[in-house]
């Protein structure tokens, strides 16, 4: 009050125009501005919701696909990356329409945007580049979340795919992130089937008849164990003699199995041969290059001398 007293008329007039201006100017605000941006918010909102629960579908079929994995892996990705790309269009939506409601023009910021983002393009390739070959790889479906793969010459469980990079786990649980720029070639374990082929070395002196009886039976067994029994998806197949390196014979067996299921189907096979062979008495081969050969004494030569012995 004594600080309005000790003012002047004019500079109370002034001060009353500015609270009566800030004031209509508050009030116009809420009136017309705020509406908008709640308009603005909950539309936002709605779509939000909407994009949340067809992510939650997708991650609850996925999970109903208990006997199709590859299915499974490839909604769970669908999941992922609708639900980054969605959250991001609606960031850059809620901006243009915060910045139309306050009356900013945003035309000139998407025209620097513009200029900005081709310095930016010209000095990042390789992200663009990644970004494309990650949408190549989810449209060609090449591989999934879940799935065991080689990609840049590491293999291991693909833990999360996204435009940018792809996250793989190895079997000693070091994690690789590897730049969609830098996959060439894919090597998918997990589609379809596997071979499960195991090269068996013989000792020649065998009879191959034999040979190639006992391990269709061995296979066989392990084709119709309840344990392996929905592993393997069909009869085994032993190719006969498939190559001889000196005294060794190599007999491949091959059995079709679900994919990536090959390694416990091998180390039953593996251990049945060695109690069978160990059974039936047939020599496992032994490499031509860890033959040892035993040099003929040359009769010309004098005999070696004896040590005195005093």
């Amino acid at each position: 009050m004594m600080l309005l007293q000790a003012m002047t008329p004019q500079d109370q007039n002034l001060l009353q125009a500015i609270e009566r201006g800030w004031h209509n100017d508050v009030i116009d605000f809420v009136r017309d501005q705020v509406p908008k941006l709640i308009a603005v918010f909950l539309v936002l909102f709605i779509l939000q919701r909407i994009i949340l629960f067809f992510v939650h579908r997708l991650r609850k079929r996925a999970d109903a696909y208990v006997g199709n994995l590859q299915r499974a892996a490839q909604l769970r990705t669908i999941a992922s990356v609708v639900r980054a790309t969605s959250y991001a269009v609606l960031a850059f939506i809620a901006l243009l329409q915060i910045l139309n409601i306050f009356n900013i023009p945003y035309q000139p910021i998407l025209a620097s945007a513009g200029i900005i983002g081709v310095g930016v393009g010209l000095g990042a390739q390789s992200m663009f580049k990644d970004m494309i070959n990650g949408l190549l790889i989810l449209v060609e479906d090449q591989y999934n979340v879940g799935e065991t793969v080689t990609v840049a010459g590491l293999k291991g469980v693909v833990e999360d795919l996204s435009l940018r990079s792809t996250r793989v786990r190895d079997g000693d649980g070091t994690l690789y992130i590897i730049p969609n720029s830098q996959i060439a070639a894919v090597s998918n374990f997990s589609r379809d089937y596997s071979i499960a082929s195991l090269p068996v070395s013989v000792d020649a002196s065998a009879n191959p008849d034999k040979v190639m009886g006992i391990l269709l039976a061995l296979a066989e067994q392990v084709r119709n164990d309840p344990a392996f029994k929905d592993i393997a998806v069909s009869d085994p197949d032993i190719l006969g003699v498939n190559e001889i390196r000196g005294r060794e014979v190599i007999y491949p067996v091959n059995i079709r199995v679900r994919a990536n299921q090959r390694d416990p189907v091998l180390r039953a096979l593996r251990r049945r041969i060695i109690l069978a062979f160990e059974k039936e008495g047939i020599p496992l081969g032994i490499s031509s290059n860890m033959l040892l050969m035993q040099q003929k004494p040359d009769p010309t030569a004098p005999p070696a001398q004896q040590p005195l012995v005093s």
